[in-house]
């Protein structure tokens, strides 16, 4: 669930959990001025959606203890998040002082880190069953990642979003390191068709055996 899809009273029950840590139907109901069956609605589909988890039971007062919710770790995307800003920072930082070789190093090393397993996943794939793992591996790693065919009959691999898009606007190491890495996971030669740094609706590259 996106930001933009959040209702007004979902949205003050996640604050509510960021600023308290924790809380039952009772206190976030009592807090926030809204009915216990609301907030129990709520936190059913804030649940359903990987937001909010149940982390046990609190009891206070007679009676049977109340069930105790708090965010998971998908929750901390829909607050202010100023990592990609330094991320950013620290990349122009290194290229001014000299250093574009460290960054480029930092990487490839990154990507180097994945390869085992992402190598096991795609052990005994070949062809469109092989491009479409290779797309589910992205996609996870937040590229949004699609398989298409254009006009000529080529395949294509579509990223539909950048996740370091903050970072690329500093330094293209990124962009190296991530695009070698799909060469090797596909074992085929890419040819750029758009780019979204360069103003295109998706980063998208036809795939051609290599020969």
């Amino acid at each position: 669930m996106s930001a933009t899809r959040l209702g007004e009273s979902q949205r003050r029950i996640l604050e509510h959990l960021k600023r308290r840590g924790t809380g039952t139907t009772p206190e976030i109901a009592k807090a926030l001025a809204l009915s216990v069956e609301t907030v129990r609605t709520h936190l059913r589909a804030l649940g359903s959606e990987g937001l909010v988890a149940r982390l046990g039971r609190r009891r206070r007062g007679p009676g049977r203890p109340e069930i105790l919710y708090g965010l998971t770790e998908a929750s901390q995307g829909l607050f202010p998040n100023e990592e990609g800003k330094v991320l950013r920072d620290l990349a122009t930082f290194l290229e001014t002082k000299g250093q574009p070789a460290l960054v480029r190093a930092f990487f490839d090393d990154f990507v180097d880190r994945r390869r085992a397993a992402v190598q096991r996943r795609l052990a005994g794939l070949a062809g469109d069953r092989r491009l479409e793992e290779v797309a589910r591996v992205l996609t996870e790693d937040g590229f949004m990642a699609e398989v298409a065919t254009d006009d000529e009959g080529r395949r294509l691999l579509r990223l539909c979003h950048c996740p370091l898009r903050t970072l690329v606007g500093a330094t293209k190491a990124p962009c190296r390191s991530e695009l070698r890495f799909i060469r090797e996971m596909l074992g085929k030669d890419l040819d750029r068709v758009s780019y979204i740094p360069a103003g295109g609706p998706s980063c998208t590259y036809a795939i051609a055996p290599r020969g």
